[in-house]
């Protein structure tokens, strides 16, 4: 099943390309796309149940979904304004409540006809609104960006494929020989509530997204799909897909659905320069180096940029610490009373030990010219600890790393503090006896 408002739009707009296919070995389509371009809003659906119970489910989840949202369109307009103190919590819990209601529908439909009880569903939904981007996603259909020639996957399959290889039981080959290794562990429909991943980040100009379901997953690679859209037009893109996913069996059904956030007019823009220098400063700091690109915007999510002027004190020696600090821009100096101990540029960062404990500043920083930070706070980072337990467990094996090296170095400056005392000593005695 397949609705959509409108193919492409006019350049300065979002545009998109939807197409499913049966494939070559089912007969019947139990996918479901759905296009609101009112709303910005795409969503893939894949079918579970037999009997066409899969079709009937994917259908009542894409159509609910849209539906709650269609109804808070004042809200999601407000978002996009500024106006009435509505932010970005605020989509994602609409999101999610849209979400919980389409099991809540898929699961009471099962209930009235037996034929289709126990159907489930798939679904990913994707909202754009002006330069932010909203996911929800339960099941194993994937959200993909496109973004400066490289491919992330901005989603988790929920799968048993995927949980044992999070947890390392098996490798992939044996994995490979699992008779049930596509089964899903999260649908909706099949109880009545599921628990549903949400995610929100900043879209840029020139953006691309695909939304598959796992027919066209499960033949494509991340390194193929950079190559494909780098090389492909993107109103050929998803017929590509199709047509790739056909050639390589077509054992499920399949679709996929492009999506193009116009270009900038004139090379890269402000926010897409400052989104790239926060990811790469947070990347390239030991503490979050493991994190994949989904992790590392969740982590760039619960910060905050502040500015500070020459000289203005940014930490004060003694205060109670609860701040990470990554300079951006600008160059800032640690310093305790008038003696710098060390200048710190682009890129360096200072209290990562706040987030975990509440030890006073050992000293103060003030900037030496107008600088840049990226703040994380432990409240937040907690949050996030609390709430994710894949990066929770990367995040706790950094912290030890982070601790094992200041353990390295401090033992080895005590080594040489040691074996200077040992050369003053037996200076002082030879000069006694002589």
């Amino acid at each position: 099943m397949s609705q959509a408002e409108s193919a492409a739009e006019p350049a300065e707009r979002i545009t998109f390309w939807p197409l499913t296919d049966v494939g070559r070995v089912r007969d019947h389509n139990e996918d479901s796309f759905l296009v609101d371009k009112k709303l910005n809003l795409f969503i893939v659906a894949d079918g579970m149940g037999g009997h066409a119970a899969g079709e009937v489910a994917s259908q009542v989840a894409a159509r609910t979904v849209r539906d709650v949202l269609a109804q808070s369109r004042d809200m999601l307009h407000e978002f996009e304004a500024g106006h009435g103190g509505i932010g970005r919590h605020d989509i994602l819990r609409l999101l999610e409540s849209a979400v919980q209601q389409a099991c809540s529908a898929v699961y009471n439909e099962g209930q009235e006809d037996e034929s289709k009880r126990g159907m489930g569903t798939t679904i990913d939904a994707l909202l754009l609104i002006g330069s932010r981007g909203f996911i929800a996603h339960v099941g194993d259909s994937r959200v993909y960006l496109y973004r400066q020639s490289a491919v992330h996957q901005l989603t988790e399959d929920h799968s048993l494929i995927n949980e044992l290889l999070k947890r390392g039981r098996l490798s992939r080959e044996q994995i490979e020989k699992l008779q049930y290794k596509n089964a899903v562990t999260r649908a909706v429909g099949v109880y009545e509530s599921v628990e549903v991943d949400t995610l929100d980040f900043d879209v840029l100009k020139g953006d691309r997204f695909l939304l598959a379901s796992d027919g066209l997953t499960g033949y494509l690679e991340e390194a193929e799909l950079s190559r494909l859209f780098a090389e492909t037009p993107e109103d050929k893109l998803s017929q590509r897909f199709i047509d790739l996913a056909n050639e390589r069996g077509g054992k499920d059904n399949i679709t996929a659905i492009v999506v193009k956030v116009p270009d900038a007019e004139s090379g890269v823009d402000r926010l897409a320069r400052e989104v790239n220098l926060k990811l790469e400063v947070l990347h390239k700091m030991p503490l979050f180096r493991h994190l994949t690109y989904q992790e590392l915007v969740r982590v760039l999510n619960i910060t905050e940029v502040r500015t500070y002027d020459p000289d203005q004190v940014i930490v004060e020696e003694g205060d109670e610490g609860d701040e990470l600090f990554i300079v951006l821009t600008g160059q800032v100096r640690v310093h305790s009373g008038e003696a710098v101990l060390v200048r710190l540029g682009p890129g360096q960062h200072l209290g990562e030990m706040a987030l975990v404990d509440k030890a006073p500043r050992s000293a103060s920083v003030s900037a030496d010219e107008k600088a840049k930070m990226l703040v994380i706070r432990r409240r937040e980072f907690f949050d996030i600890i609390r709430k994710d337990h894949a990066i929770a467990v990367k995040l706790l094996w950094s912290f030890l790393g982070v601790l094992t090296e200041r353990l390295r170095t401090t033992n080895a400056r005590l080594g040489e503090a040691t074996d200077k005392k040992g050369e003053d000593l037996t200076d002082a005695l030879l000069a006694d006896s002589e």
